[in-house]
């Protein structure tokens, strides 16, 4: 009898969550959180982006955001000015101690992607990219 080929989307939420979890526990030391960490990559490549923007952006709540934000800003790893220059958003950005914090935190995720594609050559490697972000298109639609 053939043996029946894994599900797709069982096998992506599979290796979504044990990436998740690789991903914490690498981060740990580090006193970050995966959600944090993404907020401190999204901040680097959208300076002065809004808390709802940002929370759009790292698949959370605005209600979890603003309070990972008031987290972040008290470990002195992001700012915020008292009050908005126009409008009502108040621009977040990265500090350098963030940045730093941030430059340690890639250095642990890369190295937490690298083992889950140890068994994948260069040409799979992209190859599974490819078809990941073909995936989120056709969903986005």
């Amino acid at each position: 009898m053939a043996k029946t080929p894994p599900q797709v989307g069982y096998v992506l939420k599979q290796a979504q969550s044990l990436l998740h979890l690789r991903m914490e526990e690498a981060l740990k030391p580090l006193h970050l959180t995966v959600s944090q960490y993404s907020c401190l990559h999204r901040l680097r490549r959208e300076p002065g982006i809004s808390a709802a923007a940002l929370a759009r952006a790292t698949f959370v709540t605005r209600q979890s955001m603003n309070a990972m934000l008031q987290q972040l800003i008290d470990r002195g790893l992001v700012a915020r000015p008292s009050r908005a220059d126009s409008g009502r958003a108040l621009p977040a950005l990265l500090t350098d101690a963030g940045a730093d914090a941030l430059d340690a935190a890639q250095e642990l995720v890369d190295g937490v992607e690298q083992r889950m594609l140890v068994g994948l050559s260069p040409t799979e490697t992209a190859a599974l990219a490819s078809g990941l972000a073909a995936c989120v298109a056709s969903l986005d639609r």
